[in-house]
Formats: C-alpha cells, sequence, structure tokens
C-alpha cells in the first residue's frame, strides 16, 4: 500500500541556499529541465490571503521564463552551448528550485506563522528577485540565437528584476499588529473581541473547523523547523489563539465516525525484538540511552523517572544520573524498518513537539479560556450530538499537555463527563460514551487529577461500567487504559484491586478484545499485579488461564503477567500454570528475547516453588537442555542468569539431588510497567 511522504519524518530544518544542487545535466537535457522546473512553477495558484503580489510576481517571471526555455529547445541551433553558458543556466536552475520551494513552503505552511514572519519571507522573495536579475543580466544574447519576440521579453523580465523592491501588503502589517494585540490582551486575560477575532481568522484563509484543525497541524510542524526556544514559545501562544478562535467561531467537532487512532498501524507486523522498548514492548518513537546503557522510549522511561523510580526498568540498577542520550542511531534504523512495511514512523502524532516546548502565559491563558468556553457550553448542551462534538473537542485538548490537563480538571469537567459514560448513553450514542471515557483517560496522565477522578462521585464506577458492558471495543480499551493509569498510584491500585468488577471486566476484555484493547487489558493487570493480594484474586478469577489463551498472540505481554502472578501468587498460582510449562517452552525456543527472560524465570520461579512435579513436566520437553543454552548463549543478560539457574534445577532434579530453593528471585525480577501509560494513555 503506498503511503503519503507527509507520513514520514518531516525535515527538521528548511534547506539553506547552498543545499540546492543543479543537475548534472549538459546542453538541450539541462534546458529541458530548466522548461520543466519552470512549468512546475507557473503551476502554482497565486496565494489568497498573505504575500499575494510576491507570489503573482514569481509565478509571472516562471511563465515568462518557460516561454525562453521551451524556443530554446525548439531551436535547432542550440544543441550545444559554452562553459559560460551552462554555468549560467546552472545558476539559474539553482535559483528557481529555491523560488519553487519558497512557494512550496508558504503554500503548504502555516498561515499565522507566515504571518508572523511576513517581513522574513518577502525579503527571501526580493532577494531571489535580485539573483535572478543577476543572471539575465549575464544572459548571453550574442551566442544564442532568439527571436526577437522572445528575446525583449527576456529584457523585460530582467527590467522587472532590477527595479524590484521587498514588498509587504499594508493590510498585512495591520494583521499582524492585530494578532500580536491579541495574544498581550490574552496573556492580560482578557477574552478576545469576537468580531476582531472573526475578522482575523477570515482574513487568514481560515473559514471552518477544519481549516482551524489543519492550521494548528501545520504550527505543530512549523515547531520542528525552529531552532530558538522563543520563536518555539511564540508557536505555541499561536496555537492556542487559533484553537479558541475554532471553538469560538466555529463550534465543536461532530467526531461521528468512531476514532481509529490508537489502533497500531504495526498490530499485525511482527517488530523485530531490539525495536521494541523494555517497557511497553511497544515500537519505539524516540529511543534514548540512560545511564546502564539501556535503551527505552524517551515517554516510557521519563514517565517511570517522574513516578519516583531511580532505578533501571530493566536491570533494576540504581541509575546514577537521569539524563536521556538520544540512540540516533537505533531511530534511523527504525525509520527505515517503518518505511520497508510500509508503515506510517510518526504515528504518535504532534503533540511532543509542543508539550517538549516551554509554554507561554498567553498560551496558557488561550488554553484555560478555551477550556472555561467548552465546559460553560457542555453544561448547557440540550442535544447529546452537540455534546458529542464537546466532548471530542476536550478529548483532543487533553491529549496536548499537562497544562490542558489540569485546567480541564479545574473547570469542573469531570463531573460532567461522568454523565456519558452510562450504558443507556453507550446503545444510543456509542460515539459519545467513546470521547467521554478518552477524555477521562487523557486526563488520567496527569498525577493530581488522578485524585479528582477517584474522587469525583460515579467516576470510577462508571469507568468500570464502560469497561464491563462498554458498546464498543475501544471505549472498552479505553477503559482498561484508565485502570492503568489510576493504578499507578499504590493506594488506588490496591482498591482497584479489591473490586471484583474490575478483575473481571480486565479478564474478559484479554480474552476477547481485539489486539490493541487485550493489550489495554493485559498492561492493566499486570500493573495491579504488583499487589500479593490482588494476585490471589486473578488467580481465583482465572488469570492463568486467560494468558494462556493468548500466549501464541501476545507472548511477551502473557508471558510477563504470569511471571509476576507466579512470583507473588503462592503455591495455588503454581499449581494452576502447571499446564502452561510446555507453551513456556515454546517460547524459550522460538520467544523474543523478552518473552524468553520472562519465561525463563517463570520456569525457575514454577520449578523452585512446585517441586520435583514440576521439574519432571518441564523434563519431559524435547531438546529442553539444548533449548536453555541456546538461551543461556544469547538474550538479555537476565535472561541468560535465570537459564542457567533452570539448567542447574534440571541436572540436580536428575541427579536426584534436593532442589536449590534459595534465592528465588533477583532484584531485576520484573518490570513495573508502571510506565505502560506512554503506549495506551498517549494514542488516546
Amino acid at each position: 500500500m503506498a503511503v503519503s511522504p507527509h507520513a514520514f519524518p518531516p525535515r527538521k530544518r528548511r534547506p539553506s541556499a547552498g543545499a540546492f544542487v543543479s543537475p548534472k545535466l549538459a546542453d538541450i537535457n539541462l534546458v529541458k529541465s530548466l522548461l520543466s522546473l519552470s512549468q512546475e512553477i507557473s503551476s502554482f495558484k497565486p496565494f489568497q490571503c498573505l504575500l499575494k503580489r510576491n507570489s503573482v510576481s514569481a509565478i509571472n517571471k516562471s511563465k515568462l521564463l518557460s516561454i525562453l526555455f521551451d524556443e530554446l529547445i525548439k531551436n535547432p541551433a542550440c544543441v550545444f552551448f559554452s562553459p559560460s553558458t551552462l554555468l549560467c543556466f546552472e545558476e539559474m536552475y539553482i535559483v528557481l528550485q529555491r523560488i519553487k520551494t519558497l512557494l512550496e513552503d508558504c503554500s503548504n505552511g502555516s498561515k499565522m506563522w507566515m504571518l508572523m514572519q511576513i517581513q522574513v519571507l518577502s525579503n527571501n522573495f526580493h532577494e531571489l528577485t535580485l539573483e535572478l536579475s543577476t543572471l539575465l543580466d549575464i544572459f548571453p544574447f550574442k551566442e544564442i540565437e532568439l527571436s526577437q519576440d522572445v528575446e525583449e521579453l527576456v529584457v523585460l523580465v530582467r527590467r522587472q528584476c532590477g527595479k524590484s523592491k521587498p514588498v509587504v501588503d499594508p493590510g498585512d502589517v495591520f494583521l499582524r499588529r492585530e494578532v500580536l494585540t491579541m495574544l498581550d490582551r490574552i496573556e492580560k486575560e482578557i477574552v478576545p473581541d469576537q468580531l476582531k477575532l472573526k475578522k482575523v481568522i477570515e482574513d487568514l484563509g481560515l473559514r471552518d473547523g477544519s481549516s482551524c484543525r489543519e492550521e494548528i497541524e501545520s504550527l505543530q510542524d512549523e515547531i520542528q523547523n525552529q531552532v530558538d526556544e522563543k520563536s518555539k514559545s511564540d508557536i505555541v501562544s499561536l496555537i492556542g489563539l487559533v484553537r479558541y478562535a475554532n471553538c469560538v467561531l466555529f463550534g465543536s467537532s461532530t467526531a461521528s465516525k468512531p476514532d481509529h487512532r490508537r489502533q497500531k498501524s504495526t498490530s499485525d507486523l511482527t517488530i523485530p525484538a531490539d525495536f521494541r522498548c523494555p517497557i511497553t514492548l511497544e515500537l519505539m518513537r524516540d529511543p534514548v540511552v540512560v545511564a546502564t546503557g539501556q535503551t527505552y522510549d524517551r515517554e516510557s522511561i521519563n514517565l517511570w523517572i517522574e513516578s519516583g523510580h531511580s532505578t533501571c526498568p530493566k536491570t533494576g540498577q540504581t541509575l546514577i544520573h537521569t539524563n536521556l542520550i538520544p540512540n540516533r542511531a537505533l531511530r534511523n534504523l527504525i525509520a527505515m524498518w517503518c518505511r520497508e512495511q510500509g508503515i506510517p514512523f510518526e504515528t504518535v502524532g504532534n503533540n511532543e513537539k509542543v508539550s517538549s516546548v516551554k509554554g507561554t502565559k498567553a498560551a496558557f491563558e488561550a488554553t484555560k479560556m478555551t477550556v472555561s468556553f467548552l465546559v460553560n457550553k457542555l453544561s448547557g448542551s440540550q442535544t447529546m450530538e452537540a455534546a458529542n462534538g464537546i466532548v471530542y473537542e476536550l478529548r483532543a485538548l487533553s491529549k496536548t499537555d499537562s497544562d490542558s490537563r489540569a485546567c480541564i480538571a479545574e473547570a469542573g469537567a469531570i463531573p460532567i463527563l461522568v454523565r456519558y459514560l452510562g450504558s443507556s448513553v453507550g446503545l444510543e450514542h456509542p460515539n459519545l460514551q467513546v470521547n467521554a471515557v478518552t477524555t477521562i483517560l487523557n486526563l488520567s496522565i496527569l498525577e493530581a487529577n488522578k485524585t479528582r477522578i477517584v474522587e469525583t462521585d460515579g467516576a470510577l464506577n462508571g469507568v468500570i461500567e464502560v469497561l464491563r458492558s462498554g458498546a464498543t471495543w475501544e471505549a472498552k480499551g479505553n477503559a482498561a487504559a484508565t485502570i492503568f493509569s489510576l493504578s499507578g498510584i499504590h493506594a488506588y491500585r490496591k482498591g482497584l484491586g479489591r473490586k471484583t468488577r474490575v478483575i473481571k471486566g480486565l479478564l474478559d476484555l484479554a480474552k476477547d478484545g481485539p489486539t490493541s484493547s487485550q493489550k489495554d487489558a493485559l498492561v492493566a493487570i499486570l500493573n495491579l499485579a504488583g499487589d500479593r493480594e490482588t494476585v490471589g484474586r486473578l488467580v481465583e478469577g482465572g488469570v492463568i488461564q486467560t494468558v494462556s489463551g493468548v500466549m501464541d498472540e501476545l507472548p511477551e505481554e502473557a508471558v510477563t503477567i504470569l511471571e509476576a502472578v507466579t512470583r507473588r501468587g503462592g503455591l495455588a498460582a503454581i499449581a494452576a500454570a502447571f499446564n502452561i510449562i510446555k507453551k513456556l517452552g515454546v517460547i524459550l525456543r522460538e520467544g523474543s528475547d523478552n518473552a524468553r527472560e520472562s519465561a525463563a524465570a517463570t520456569l525457575v520461579t514454577m520449578c523452585r516453588k512446585g517441586g520435583p512435579e514440576m521439574v519432571a513436566e518441564l523434563a519431559v520437553i524435547p531438546g529442553i537442555e539444548r533449548i536453555i543454552w541456546e538461551v543461556m548463549g544469547g538474550g538479555t543478560a537476565r535472561g541468560r542468569r535465570k537459564a542457567a539457574t533452570l539448567l542447574r534445577i534440571l541436572r540436580r532434579w536428575a541427579a536426584g539431588l534436593d532442589l536449590d530453593t534459595n534465592n528465588v528471585v533477583d532484584s531485576s525480577n520484573m518490570i513495573t510497567m508502571t510506565v505502560g501509560t506512554s503506549r495506551t494513555i498517549l494514542q488516546a
């Protein structure tokens, strides 16, 4: 399947003038390339709102030059050119390339940022016009025989270029001043005048909600093109203004279709083990190296550290510092693999580009105004259709950054969202239920909001109801992800683990749901399994049978849960897991490095706690010693240690000796999946 180039990482910086090169062509082929390039520029439509005169001038000059190149191609005498003439053509090709790129950037980029840079862009057009004038001044008329009409045309273009001056439309200058004034007033907590706001937005060509959302995406992309932090912060302020304008002027999105963005495009692919984050087991988007030399996805390890952990999740070693070093080589390999598989690389959206930028007072106040407008409108919403559009906007806003999540919760949105979690809403308006539970999920990323959600009447029960009887798999999966997020706080984890409806809902979803929802349920189960009391309830509820059922499709997730449950679940868990020993043998032979590590650790625990019967069941697996030797020879360091211990247990059993029951587990026995939020939540 063809993939749009926009799905892949865009260029981080706009190319400098020195980055453009002419094609290594000679004589008439070079002229043909010039004709093709000038015709491409001529096909551009003049800008409708900003830099109109600049765009019209550049396009018209290219049209006239295309007549010159067409004449040269048709002239039989123009077959060979002198070196000086070829050099002139090559330089002209580079200038035309730069004109085309400038037009493309202005056409496809953000209108707001274009307005802020109006003088700079006008100067860029002027500089290119002057360079074109210089090349036309040295154009070898004597060497090339042109018709009189064409020669006069070239002279005309040369004159026009020579008289060119930087031009900024007074209307553009006024519009820029209006936007800056509006941002200044927002920073002072003054709500913009709606009529003035409408005039500004319409003058920029933003005439509906769709164009506003496209503008926000363009501004988010523009952040990558900036070097200095001030420019990035200024763009964040503009995003806040456009988002506010979209809500106030154009109302809320109808969002009538289910949102499938959380479904990973990689779900049907076998991701190389080295490309998976050891925490979330998902494809890494921004791999970074920690102090111990281990690589994690930036979001995941950041959340791990922010949760108060000071150790490496994989090795258990103390981190001597928390600096994260980008693993650019691995990121490039992942990007190449994604391209080969025909899938987008950056599927996580643009929000991290914004969240990593220092916010401004104007941006924060614009967010507060947007939230206040939406929550007040939702409070008085008369129809479910209208409510759905508003909740969808809150869902999108809650995904952006911590300030937005804090503002939404502080504005009192959570009690209102609870109204739309019920089964009756799900039956008649399933999209509304999905949007409501997903908004709560996104809000729960912020630590302070976890408490707000749990303490809001009906919120937790509403989420559990969606988990048990949600109208769609997406709603159930997001409810499971919310349970996972809330269980990041120890007290809430214990409380959730005591609720039979939570345990049953997660196990049912893990058994019956589609892959993406199964993963949400399994990660939540793994987090709850961090509490010994909850493990007993999980075993009683059939967690062993559940993970056995999904082990073929999701081996890493299943075997990691099994490791946690057998380690904390006592003899009841060990006995329940007896029939899975052969499946664990298959994982040891065929699984990824991470899966084999967990499988080896699980088998060590089962053999030590379960006694000779467990070891005997393992020993009958054909070639088990060779399989264990293979694990010892490769894979993770912990996996090799566990395999060595397992082999020692097997040999002691074969020799009739007592099994080694000491040192049941080491400090790195399981990754506490507190940071799995980065996979389940940030995609919502």
